[in-house]
């Protein structure tokens, strides 16, 4: 093909092209969020201000030093969470491969063949007749181009879905970092529950022991029965069999924590009390729309939805013409002396190709209506995601206010009970007072400071979970 026709064939396709592109538009709609009549304020008190929890990381909300090696240590080997990023790592690779569907496709090829026809053949004869050879030999090497216009919209489309994909994993993968720290403080927080439990459980063995030898002492003198020495007993009992079950609990919690690092079973070195870790007061939760760029599992749904409106598009670009442009050149010859003989050897072919689907068993059709009901199922997981996100952040607002309510009268009960106990004791001593009013006082104040530990760790999982339901832990 000489030069002026190559020319022509350019100008035509590039004619047919603008032509196309000028009486098209891109299918489907753009994205747009749905309307979501988010509230102005959380229905319970809080503190509303232009700032929120959650923009504070992870290690300024946690300041105890050995839950933040714990953190770091989970961030670093937690298994969900390498799970997560190696997820993100896969859809980034197809969210490049996506971005680079506007270039065209290019290939190289060389290839040598020789034929020997039957000599009885009709090219066996044509062969030896006209060219006067037994065989026929062909020697290309050639490169050819093709490059897809996207008329309708169709790569664009599918470039926002590879790229929607990509950042739902990327929030995705923030998702699970926030739910690891918030399983590590927690976690962390049993431990020191279940520590202050069994230093509980020990001094009151202790306490025990001291009211069992004062009433022993009693009997031998003729003032005490051993019914009196049995139930002191008994009563010492109970708090020594606390001791060995905290301690298999304290075991097991430390277990689940270095699951959760990544690490092999074994002992968590600690040196804080549960006391020592700060009850903070009027938390800053902002407004119920900060929830949409803070909570990173209700940005993941809203990237599946914008995902899901984009294949929208792409479905119904497929059901139009697609526009092709290809172009071949190279060398090519019947003898391999002459292969790279130039310019006689060189051959070029370029054409413009339009494939419009007409048939295809419904598949198109259907493929477009999947992809808007799959569209409808994602805006219903948004709006459901952020209202969960709304409803969760209320109900630790309410854990806080009633754990704080628990903590103040818990506080006055074990005041209350321990100042009982010494009071039983001193009466006991005087003769007025028997042994079941110590005993009744003693049991009734271990059980009151078990309750306070346990109400300490509310107030402290409260907080955290208000912090987890804001979005914070990811930064």
């Amino acid at each position: 093909m000489n030069t002026q026709k190559i020319k022509a064939v350019y100008k035509g396709v590039i004619v047919l092209a603008a032509g196309m592109l000028l009486l098209s538009c891109s299918t489907g709609k753009n994205y747009s969020r749905p309307e979501l009549s988010l509230p102005e304020a959380y229905a319970v008190s809080s503190t509303e201000t232009d700032s929120s929890l959650a923009r504070l990381s992870w290690n300024e909300f946690f300041t105890d030093t050995t839950l933040q090696r714990l953190i770091q240590r989970a961030l670093t080997h937690n298994f969900d969470l390498r799970v997560a990023l190696a997820r993100v790592e896969a859809y980034q690779s197809y969210a490049k491969q996506a971005r680079a569907a506007w270039l065209p496709a290019l290939q190289a090829q060389a290839t040598a063949s020789t034929t020997n026809p039957s000599e009885n053949s009709l090219n066996g004869i044509s062969l030896s007749n006209f060219l006067e050879t037994s065989h026929l030999e062909d020697y290309t090497l050639a490169a050819s181009v093709s490059w897809e216009l996207d008329v309708w919209g169709k790569i664009r489309r599918h470039k926002e879905a590879a790229l929607a994909d990509y950042l739902e994993t990327f929030e995705a993968a923030r998702a699970v970092q926030t739910a690891v720290v918030a399983q590590v403080a927690e976690g962390y927080f049993n431990l020191l529950m279940m520590d202050a439990q069994l230093a509980i459980a020990q001094r009151n063995a202790s306490l025990s022991d001291s009211i069992v030898q004062m009433i022993q002492l009693q009997k031998n003198a003729g003032e005490a029965t051993q019914l009196a020495v049995q139930q002191a007993q008994a009563q010492k009992q109970n708090a020594l069999i606390l001791i060995p079950q905290l301690e298999q609990a304290i075991a097991l919690q430390e277990n689940g924590l270095r699951l959760l690092t990544g690490d092999w079973p074994g002992r968590i070195g600690r040196t804080a009390q549960l006391d020592d870790i700060p009850v903070e007061q009027g938390l800053a939760t902002g407004v119920p729309a900060e929830l949409l760029a803070y909570r990173p599992d209700v940005r993941a749904s809203e990237m599946a939805l914008k995902a899901a409106n984009a294949r929208v598009g792409v479905a119904q670009a497929s059901l139009y013409p697609s526009l092709t442009l290809t172009a071949t050149g190279g060398l090519n010859a019947f003898e391999a002396s002459n292969w790279f003989s130039t310019p006689a050897s060189l051959f070029s072919v370029a054409s413009a190709g339009i494939t419009q689907p007409i048939f295809a068993r419904r598949a198109l059709k259907t493929q477009v209506e999947v992809s808007r009901a799959e569209r409808e199922q994602r805006a219903t997981e948004f709006k459901a995601s952020v209202t969960t996100a709304v409803h969760e952040v209320t109900n630790a607002l309410i854990r806080i206010d009633k754990a704080k309510a628990e903590q103040v009268v818990a506080t006055e009960r074990v005041e209350t009970l321990n100042q009982a106990v010494r009071n039983a004791q001193m009466l006991f001593r005087s003769g007025m007072a028997n042994y079941l009013e110590v005993i009744s006082a003693q049991s009734s104040a271990l059980e009151a400071q078990l309750d306070k530990a346990l109400i300490t760790r509310h107030q402290l999982a409260a907080q955290l979970e208000l912090y987890h339901a804001l979005g914070g832990g990811w930064m």
